[in-house]
């Protein structure tokens, strides 16, 4: 791994990290970030993590210590994926690789010109983006209002661009930090993330045209953003706990 893909996985990692405590925050859960991790005692959200590891070879039982695993489902994201965790009770949810899109990287396919985007502003708005990115599965609710105090948090929703029933047809959410902006929730009701992306990628290059995009894809939604310009940067691993009774 080149100097530049070193900086930039640990770029990803922190924006990351940045992103699941804004998430938290809007649940009323507070995380703590040290040296070598991001890490919260209270359970997170769900799909959130409770810690994320900022640099290589953190201390696992220090970051260990920092989480709650007498509850069932506790979470570590290994963003350099060279903890072993298995000793500590953990067994491995899923492996992924963080991905990079150079800022101004010129789009791989034009936008769709019947798709307009803008932000979510207002809990109306971002209630009709958490039902339309939820397609149905329950967990809508996982997006608060809280997340729109956040200045570095910003829901981009897209619709028709004739305006005919106002629905929205695909989305995503960019956090922005010091370095790079990161994207997720990457949807499209209609035809999937391959139709999402051209719209969502023309909002960041308008919204963050000098920071570097990064994220992290698994399987065929990992496939699609490489078609759409990423580059795989590194991997990264998800740990979760069983509970104390494991």
């Amino acid at each position: 791994m080149t100097t530049s893909q070193q900086f930039l996985v640990r770029a990803a990692a922190r924006n990351n990290a940045e992103w699941c405590a804004a998430m938290c925050r809007a649940h009323g859960v507070t995380g703590e970030f040290g040296a070598e991790a991001w890490a919260t005692a209270v359970r997170t959200p769900l799909y959130y993590p409770d810690a994320v590891t900022l640099e290589p070879d953190a201390g696992r039982d220090a970051l260990v210590a920092r989480i709650d695993t007498a509850s069932p489902g506790a979470s570590v994201k290994d963003s350099f994926a060279d903890l072993e965790l298995a000793e500590a009770g953990f067994g491995v949810l899923f492996e992924a690789q963080w991905i990079h899109r150079r800022a101004g990287a010129p789009a791989a396919e034009p936008g769709r010109p019947d798709l307009v985007w803008d932000l979510a502003g207002a809990p109306d708005t971002l209630r009709a983006w958490a039902l339309a990115w939820d397609d149905g599965a329950g967990d809508a609710d996982l997006f608060r209002p809280g997340l729109l105090a956040d200045p570095d948090t910003f829901v981009i929703q897209v619709r028709s661009a004739d305006g005919a029933d106002g629905r929205v047809v695909a989305g995503a959410v960019a956090s922005r930090s010091e370095h790079v902006v990161g994207v997720s929730n990457v949807f499209g009701r209609d035809a999937g993330p391959d139709a999402a992306w051209p719209v969502v990628l023309q909002a960041l290059a308008r919204l963050f045209p000098t920071l570097p995009v990064v994220g992290y894809e698994q399987g065929d939604d990992l496939a699609v953003a490489l078609r759409h310009g990423f580059e795989p940067l590194g991997p990264l691993r998800v740990w979760t706990h069983a509970g104390a009774g494991r």
